[in-house]
């Protein structure tokens, strides 16, 4: 062992009558650990956040979607063959979009209608996975045709009363001229199932009908809103989207998953961003602790510092003594608080004892998502800070006289 290295970690170590240098000392490294401890779990809750987000919009919502400029798709089955064609495409549905009203027993609301193929759209929508979809309706009965089914968000469902087998009145504004003015059309539904996404917004204003339901409802003839994609890797959607209507051509445009809720995951970043500079700052005062720590140890240990220049120790040597007991509590308090973060991060995705109101955070539960890359930044960050803190302290001592340090000391 270097002597540095030796007198540094015994000044670690204080006698009885520094006692006030040692809690000091014990304080900076608790500083260094709830910092470290901080942002490991804050960043850790905000990267879930995203992760689970993102997981629950794409598993309501496609990775991108094919439009038509000026309304309604007429050709959609060439469409469907060109866009499933086309290299990254896993999967492809026509889709039509129209926003009603729904009217059961017990009350009114507003909702967004899907007119949806069951037969593809399980490929490109993963809430089917849970839920069936809504199927053709039979009329082999003239008499007594069977009503359509339709599928609610578990929400939508609690507002209007109902429950799955009981029936809706969807209300759409394309309606019939009369002599009496516009009429919009209404027509009976069967809820034939209740999905839930986890996702309030979703939940509370999503329904699901076929889309040949959709078409006769809207009065859209063959003609559809759009063609929903499904491809290999998400974070390439907006190019292969972009790639799909080259081949296409004029007028057809496309969006992708995150051009849908860029406002969203523009925010969550951004907020991650300021969360992580805030919390630095624990870190950064912690540091300005050890400074402190290292100016008075300095000053404690004049008639030391003299005494071992006088024995042959270089002004780099003295300066190292400090650096190294600064470093010590700095990667001391960060290896206890990326313990105590782990830990704690561990117990919350485990036991998820924080409940979120679903209505004002999407989501019910606190999600927790560690990335190693963070932790190691976190963990780097907080070392090179207070490695940064005990160089001025460092600096001082190197540069004390030793004649003068033992006549006055």
């Amino acid at each position: 062992m270097s002597f540095e290295l030796f007198v540094g970690t015994r000044y670690l170590k204080a006698k009885q009558k520094e006692s006030f240098i040692s809690l000091i000392t014990i304080l900076s490294i608790a500083g260094v650990t709830v910092g470290v401890m901080a942002l490991i779990v804050v960043i850790a809750v905000m990267a879930g956040f995203e992760s689970e987000l993102r997981s629950r919009i794409l598993g309501i919502e496609s990775h991108a979607m094919i439009m038509h400029h000026g309304g309604h798709m007429e050709n959609y089955h060439q469409v469907l063959n060109q866009v499933k064609s086309v290299d990254g495409v896993t999967a492809a549905t026509p889709f039509i979009y129209t926003q009603t009203m729904l009217r059961s027993s017990a009350g009114v609301s507003g909702a967004i209608i899907r007119g949806i193929d069951p037969e593809s759209v399980g490929d490109v929508i993963k809430i089917f996975d849970k839920v069936t979809p809504p199927q053709r309706q039979k009329n082999d009965n003239l008499e007594t045709p069977e009503t359509p089914a339709i599928v609610l968000g578990k929400e939508l469902a609690k507002r209007l009363g109902v429950r799955k087998a009981d029936t809706v009145y969807v209300i759409s504004p394309t309606g019939i001229l009369s002599p009496i003015g516009h009429m919009p059309s209404m027509k009976r539904f069967r809820i034939s199932g209740v999905f839930e996404s986890g996702m309030y917004e979703y939940d509370g204003s999503l329904a699901f009908i076929h889309i040949e339901e959709a078409q006769k409802l809207l009065r859209m003839g063959d003609s559809v809103t759009g063609i929903e994609l499904r491809v290999k890797d998400i974070y390439q959607a907006g190019d292969i989207a972009s790639r799909a209507v080259e081949a296409l051509g004029f007028p057809y445009w496309a969006r992708d998953w995150t051009q849908m809720n860029q406002n969203l995951f523009a925010a969550l970043k951004l907020e991650k961003t300021v969360m992580f500079i805030i919390l630095a700052l624990i870190v950064l005062v912690a540091a300005f602790n050890i400074a402190s720590t290292l100016i008075m140890m300095v000053m404690e240990k004049t008639r030391d510092i003299a005494i071992l220049k006088a024995m042959g120790a270089t002004n780099k040597s003295i300066g190292r003594i400090f650096v190294i007991k600064g470093f010590v509590i700095g990667v001391v308090g960060t290896i206890i608080g990326v313990i105590l973060g782990f830990v704690l991060c561990k117990l919350l995705e485990k036991y998820q004892f924080i409940e979120l109101p679903g209505d004002v955070y999407y989501i019910t539960t606190l999600p927790v998502r560690m990335q190693l890359i963070d932790i190691v930044v976190i963990a780097l960050g907080a070392i090179v800070i207070c490695f940064l803190a005990t160089l001025y302290p460092a600096r001082q001592a190197s540069k004390l006289n030793p004649v003068e340090a033992i006549r006055y000391g």
